[in-house]
């Protein structure tokens, strides 16, 4: 019996136990956190799926494993197909699918913690109509049986300091509390654990990638804040930060503060909030106010102290992605690299700024057919060597104290077919389109988001990825409300107008399964421009990424004018923001002739 088999038939033995026909499983924790520690990597451990968005169904003789269109290929290769059935979202989904699949009498289970109020609502009406019952759990069936689960992380809270963060959190929590007095509330739950790192300006290490803390936070009307976390997280120069103000509190104790709420007034997220917070509450008699987290578009609204900090983490990142080029350039002939070693290499050119925190993300490091996987993730077993006369996608990024970065490069080695140049310049084309983009206020990126496609389109081609994403202040990469993408891609809370201050990527790419894939992936900053005669308030794109794009991959008879002009454009200004900080001279030549105009 292989792995995945023997624990799945340990989970069985345990639902039964618990009376329950089937689980569901998601890939999130407490926090409905993206990127979650080690011990929240339930989802993984059941399944063996390595993705980073999904979610299973276990029933007593059938499992279902649930992926959107990235991880169309990846999900078949990680997840044994004797055990799963591989479901498609949005065709369906966990709830739909039991709804479909449930026999009457079974009580299904699911763990309240890790699961919005909304999907408990919609999964039981599903199994409601099938005669059958959700149950929320009170200890998790996996964790019941994953022997070696590692424990969360206790790594202590670090204080972000107010050179990196631009604004003291008094003046941050004043501002909650004035939010909620607008909401005529006594206080506000703040389960995101980038909002209460960015309200409190405080960072940790207990997500991989991701610099935060493992807490819930209670804020109220005066301007407090009731911090939730292992006690043993909290140094002195920490709780020195806090001030008397902020009170640390023990993070199993959050529990039971709900429950004392008894006449107060609540506001709580339905995004960020899982449904274990609103049975709290409920529990104990607090009046519940829905609204979005109060965070987090002040959060995505960078201010000038972080604006200055993403440039200068974006200029220090780009050097070290060019030296990665260059060397990249010069060793990827030999046919000696792999993408393992190619990672670890652009790792090192990083790590050599003496800034890096950490990753922002593990490293899209994807060769031929590899990289024609969207979300591909490096491993050991899918290791494959870089090849001669093929591509080779890479994406990755950093984390510094003054800002977070993001890039993709498609490089070629050797010579590129026909093909794969037009595709290239296709993507490119699209790129271009929506970085010298010029919009109105109350611009939404779901507006801007065919401008990227539009190339491809024309060609009867597409991608199925978003086009952009809002990306932390040495926080997470990703991060909303902001994002660029087709309507039908569109997620709740995820399609704020466009405001000077916030940080999209802009990345389309092309995707031809076994055999290549291409992304162009820069960050932008919202920036308000000013033209004569103009009657609106009107906004654009400003580069955050300065790295050379590959120009052999360049078919240039397809570009305008204005298409050429951007790109000498953007090249001259990485040449000279870049330059100056490539102390070996093989460096420099390089990147003169990568920079050099077309």
């Amino acid at each position: 019996m292989s792995t995945i088999a023997s624990r799945l038939a340990a989970l069985r033995a345990e639902l039964a136990a618990q009376g329950l026909a089937g689980f569901a499983v998601p890939l999130t924790d407490e926090h409905m956190s993206e990127y979650v520690g080690e011990y929240a990597q339930r989802l993984a451990w059941i399944s063996g799926f390595g993705g980073s968005a999904g979610s299973a169904v276990v029933m007593g003789t059938h499992a279902a494993m649930f992926t959107d269109g990235r991880y169309t290929v990846q999900v078949r290769s990680q997840v044994p197909g004797d055990v799963f059935s591989y479901e498609d979202v949005p065709k369906t989904s966990p709830a739909q699918w039991l709804g479909e699949h449930a026999q009457a009498g079974q009580r299904i289970g699911y763990d309240p913690w890790l699961h919005t109020a909304a999907w408990a609502k919609q999964a039981a009406a599903q199994l409601t109509a099938r005669a059958a019952e959700l149950v929320a759990v009170t200890r998790n069936p996996i964790d019941a049986v994953w022997a070696d689960r590692p424990a969360p992380s206790l790594a202590p809270l670090e204080v972000h300091d107010l050179p990196f963060a631009g604004r003291a959190h008094c003046g941050k929590r004043a501002e909650v509390a004035a939010w909620l007095a607008e909401k005529g509330a006594d206080v506000v739950v703040i389960a995101a654990l980038d909002s209460i790192a960015w309200l409190l300006n405080i960072r940790g290490r207990d997500v991989a990638r991701t610099p935060v803390a493992l807490a819930f936070a209670i804020a109220h009307k005066d301007g407090s804040v009731d911090l939730f976390t292992a006690l043993e997280k909290i140094t002195p120069a920490v709780l020195a930060h806090l001030g008397a103000d902020v009170r640390c509190q023990p993070r199993d104790g959050f529990q039971a503060a709900l429950k004392a709420m008894a006449g107060k007034t609540v506001v709580v997220d339905p995004q960020s909030c899982v449904a274990a917070i609103f049975e709290a509450l409920t529990a104990g008699g607090a009046r519940i106010i829905e609204a979005r987290d109060p965070t987090v578009l002040p959060r995505a609204v960078k201010n000038p102290v972080e604006i200055a900090g993403t440039i200068a983490a974006h200029v220090r990142d780009g050097a070290a992605l060019t030296r990665f080029l260059a060397w990249f350039d010069g060793e990827a002939p030999k046919g000696e690299l792999d993408e393992l070693s190619a990672a670890e290499r652009l790792r090192q050119f990083r790590a050599e700024t003496n800034s890096l925190e950490d990753l922002s993300f593990d490293t899209i490091s994807a060769a031929g057919p590899n990289a024609a996987l969207p979300h591909y993730r490096v491993s050991t077993e899918t290791n494959l060597p870089i090849r001669n006369d093929s591509i080779y996608l890479v994406d990755s990024g950093g984390q510094y104290r003054d800002g977070t970065t993001d890039v993709t490069r498609t490089l070629v080695v050797g010579t590129p077919t026909p093909e794969m140049q037009d595709r290239f310049t296709r993507v490119l084309k699209g790129h271009i389109a929506l970085a010298r983009a010029i919009f109105p206020a109350g611009t939404k990126g779901v507006q801007l988001d065919a401008l990227a496609r539009q190339h491809l389109w024309a060609a009867g081609l597409d991608y199925n990825h978003g086009t952009g994403h809002g990306v932390g202040s040495y926080l997470s990469v990703h991060e909303g409300p902001q994002r660029i993408a087709a309507a039908w891609s569109a997620q709740p809370g995820n399609d704020e107008p466009l405001q000077p201050g916030m940080i999209l990527s802009n990345e389309p790419g092309y995707y031809k399964r076994g055999e290549y894939g291409i992304r162009i992936e820069n960050l932008m900053l919202v920036e308000t421009l000013h033209a004569d005669g103009a009657e609106r308030a009107i906004m654009g794109f400003k580069e955050l990424t300065l790295a050379p794009i590959d120009r052999r991959l360049v078919d240039v008879g397809l570009l305008t004018a204005d298409e050429r002009g951007w790109w000498n454009a953007y090249h001259a200004r990485v040449a000279t923001e870049i330059g100056p900080l490539l102390v070996d001279a093989g460096e420099q030549a390089w990147l003169e002739q990568a920079c050099a105009p077309l």
